[in-house]
């Protein structure tokens, strides 16, 4: 197994980007995440024209965000990335964050497919092995299985706006994870302590991507200590997540 090749990148925590409590929002992390994982690839020759040339392109299939410690505006963060494995069509990426006393307040695991021009899933090219270093894995894609809705489930709705989309056209990942913790707060009680919890733990199964204009359904029900949420649309699910206050863990 070789040594994965890393990348850091700092980030300032932004007021907007930070709740009324004043502390980061899960989405937040995820977009500091897509975001160093593009300066990764760029930085090692694969950059948006490389891979617009051979019709490719990752989609997040799954994230996992541990958020560990608080983090308020202003927040001078150190975020590190590294491709933890891969298998045929898909790899794993890891991201941590450190504050300024180089502290761990958050870990990243993202599960991306690579797609070819045609939308299917393809077999990562050769050359990224050498540039990124990280070794075959034997585990599987992170899953998230909540079982049926329950009768009680809160259900709430929203519309995919213009802001939401990315340059593919596409609900950004880190979207459904502002329309998680929207949902849950949707439920009032203790949806609004599960937002905020420090330690958390939120994970994300994207199944499809929302379309413009959409409107999209939450469903939203506790269970197991934390709470399940899935968010479809007239054709079927969108995404299941699930966010876990963790051990020890006390309200933003």
């Amino acid at each position: 197994m070789s040594e994965p090749d890393r990348c850091s990148a700092p980030y300032r925590v932004r007021f907007d980007e930070c709740r009324p409590d004043g502390l980061i929002r899960t989405s937040v992390l995820l977009r500091y995440t897509q975001d160093l994982a593009g300066v990764h690839s760029s930085s090692r020759g694969f950059t948006r024209a490389w891979y617009a040339e051979r019709g490719l392109t990752w989609l997040v299939r799954a994230a996992e965000v541990e958020v560990l410690g608080p983090i308020g505006h202003g927040t001078e963060l150190v975020g590190t990335t590294r491709v933890a494995g891969w298998r045929r069509v898909w790899a794993r990426r890891r991201t941590d964050f450190v504050d300024e006393a180089g502290s761990p307040v958050a870990e990243v695991r993202i599960d991306w497919v690579l797609l070819d021009a045609r939308g299917a899933p393809t077999r990562i090219p050769a050359e990224f092995e050498p540039a990124f270093g990280a070794a075959p894995t034997t585990v599987g894609l992170l899953r998230v299985d909540l079982g049926d809705v329950p009768a009680d489930a809160v259900r709430s709705s929203r519309t995919v706006r213009p802001q939401e989309l990315d340059p593919m056209d596409h609900v950004n990942n880190a979207v459904y994870a502002d329309w998680l913790d929207e949902a849950i707060l949707a439920t009032g009680g203790s949806g609004g302590e599960a937002v905020g919890a420090i330690p958390r733990l939120a994970r994300l199964e994207y199944a499809r991507a929302a379309a413009p204009g959409a409107t999209v359904d939450a469903d939203v029900w506790a269970a197991d200590g934390g709470w399940s949420c899935r968010l479809s649309d007239a054709d079927g699910d969108l995404l299941r997540a699930r966010l876990e206050p963790l051990p020890g863990h006390a309200a933003g």
